[in-house]
């Protein structure tokens, strides 16, 4: 604290005219929290915490928030995030009236994608071996699948979900060593996913859009379950999945095949740290849904770095919708990494000491909260941006 009110700013670039400032900002979100915690020692680490993750200490785990308490052990930040009484859940869905109303815009686009961190033992609730985005290679550790928010005054986290792969479900024992819900059964990305997205529709989010990579797209069911409700999307596919066009089923690598050199039109897919990012974009209808005055199209996207990389998604949207429009959403791919790497640097999202079922939930929900807040309090000293158009 005293870092910030001598500079008279804090994280993410954001300057403030006083430290004061700063600290009203900051005891508006922890009053938010607190109605979350019945104890008062809770509700102060709870503070304090929120306090330590925005801080500039270099690692944000237990013992880097201990000392930013100014305590000697971990042991009170430990007991908080792993045995005091307290509801994550609630926690995390107040949250969202935090960040809605000042970020506002109805043509928010919802994102699904996943983050993790590493660890080296095989009892951490959900570690697998996958491929991972953060170490570059295939390793070891939990993956949690989130929902993004991409306004165009901020984009922040709504919500969490723990992935468990088959080997978790089958495993009691293991499981239960790890405090796994005995109900809790198999929950892989997409119906994390859809999980975190009838919470956001349920909760009354404003959104248009729903955007996802492929690991979403290929998800049938998942699809299905948006077009059943009428929710917007542009979901990125592979060249191997099959989509219906014409009363037949075409794998995505043949139907790319049959297009024409001809037919390209080069359009705005967001705006970058350097600047207004563009892309070469064409789309074609696919089978009509069931709905009357909706379309689905395959969307296809062209680097113009390189004029082979092709990436594809599946659009379900009403008929009106343009080819701008969806190519924007589509570049919100851009928007989600943007949105895990400042959550990271900032409030600590891949920094906590996963153990438990809990100790996963708890830290990753205050960095959600750290993260709202710097989007929040940016949202209030920047210029109005360029809305999304809506459908």
């Amino acid at each position: 604290m005293e870092w910030r009110q001598e500079q008279g700013r804090c994280p993410g670039d954001v300057n403030l005219e006083t430290g004061r400032t700063w600290t009203l900002w900051q005891t508006e979100v922890e009053r938010r929290m607190s109605a979350q915690f019945a104890r008062r020692e809770v509700r102060w680490r709870a503070g304090a915490s929120i306090r330590g993750l925005l801080s500039p200490v270099e690692r944000k785990n237990g013992w880097q928030l201990a000392e930013v308490h100014g305590e000697t052990t971990p042991d009170g930040v430990q007991h908080v995030l792993g045995r005091a009484m307290w509801e994550a859940e609630a926690l995390r869905d107040a949250v969202r009236p935090y960040v809605v109303e000042p970020l506002g815009a109805l043509a928010a686009v919802l994102g699904v994608d996943e983050t993790g961190c590493l660890t080296q033992g095989q009892h951490a609730a959900g570690v697998a071996r996958h491929d991972s985005g953060t170490a570059g290679r295939v390793d070891n550790g939990p993956i949690g699948v989130c929902l993004t928010s991409a306004r165009p005054r901020g984009h922040v986290l709504l919500d969490r979900e723990l992935d468990l792969p088959k080997a978790w479900p089958s495993d009691e024992a293991r499981g239960a060593g790890a405090g796994i819900p005995a109900e809790r059964t198999l929950a892989t990305k997409p119906p994390c996913a859809q999980q975190m997205l009838e919470r956001a529709f349920d909760a009354h989010v404003p959104a248009s859009w729903v955007a996802g990579d492929s690991v979403y797209g290929e998800n049938r069911a998942l699809r299905a379950w948006l077009e059943a409700h009428n929710h917007a999307d542009v979901l990125a596919v592979s060249g191997k999945a099959y989509l219906w066009q014409a009363g037949q089923h075409h794998q995505v690598k043949t139907l790319l095949a049959t297009l024409a050199p001809a037919g390209w039109d080069r359009l705005r897919a967001g705006d970058g740290t350097k600047g207004p990012r563009w892309d070469d974009g064409r789309w074609r209808a696919l089978a009509a849904p069931r709905q009357l005055h909706w379309r689905r199209w395959l969307l296809v996207r062209r680097s113009l770095h390189d004029p082979t990389a092709l990436t594809v998604y599946v659009v379900f949207a009403p008929h009106a919708t343009v080819l701008e429009t969806v190519v924007q959403v589509a570049g919100n791919r851009w928007t989600m990494e943007q949105c895990f790497a400042e959550a990271k640097g900032e409030g600590g999202l891949d920094q906590d000491e996963v153990r438990s079922w809990t100790a996963w939930y708890r830290p990753i929900t205050w960095a959600m909260w750290a993260y709202a807040l710097l989007t929040v309090l940016r949202a209030a000293h920047l210029p109005a941006a360029p809305p999304l158009k809506k459908i």
